[in-house]
């Protein structure tokens, strides 16, 4: 019966050390929502500029979250860019946030398809994590103050009437 006590002291012992040395997870105070301030961030774009939303008041921001993988991403691509073109001129910054993907797929990525806006990296997905993502494409549309007005989930025609509106409202 002792040697049971002896264990049993032994296991919790071993699963107490456990939880103090396990790695510390990074704790979000709040996960992004229409109508309140967009989480700031300073990520590097896939050619290595750093980008702060800090510095892009004064400007509608769009901010794209895809993957290289994801065929939807995919074929919303091609809009994305009409609207980027679009938008030339106007007081509007365009990204896109890779989403649960490897940098290191972007280079043939850009061979086959074209990408002006800059593709922002998130060290492990903090970004998506902030931003609460689900599953991409998901857009956020930030107002020149710096305020989430609007969250689209699934893929959209970028560039068409509708969507343009959308931004336009915010400029």
């Amino acid at each position: 019966m002792k040697s049971k006590g002896v264990v049993l002291i032994f296991i919790i012992a071993i699963c107490a050390a456990a939880l103090f040395m396990m790695p510390e997870t990074k704790k979000y105070e709040s996960i992004a929502e229409v109508g309140q301030a967009a989480p700031l961030f300073e990520y590097p774009d896939s050619k290595g500029k750093i980008w702060k939303l800090a510095d892009l008041k004064g400007n509608v921001v769009f901010i794209n979250f895809w993957a290289t993988w994801c065929t939807t991403c995919e074929a919303e691509m091609s809009h994305k860019q009409a609207l980027y073109e679009k938008m030339q001129g106007k007081p509007f910054k365009m990204f896109g946030m890779l989403f649960r993907d490897d940098p290191a797929n972007l280079p043939e990525y850009y061979r086959t398809h074209t990408v002006k806006a800059p593709t922002l990296i998130s060290p492990d997905n903090e970004a998506g994590k902030i931003y609460g993502i689900t599953g991409v494409p998901e857009t956020f549309i930030i107002d020149k103050e710096g305020i989430i007005r609007e969250k689209l989930v699934g893929p959209r025609q970028w560039g068409d009437e509708d969507t343009t509106a959308i931004i336009e409202k915010w400029l």
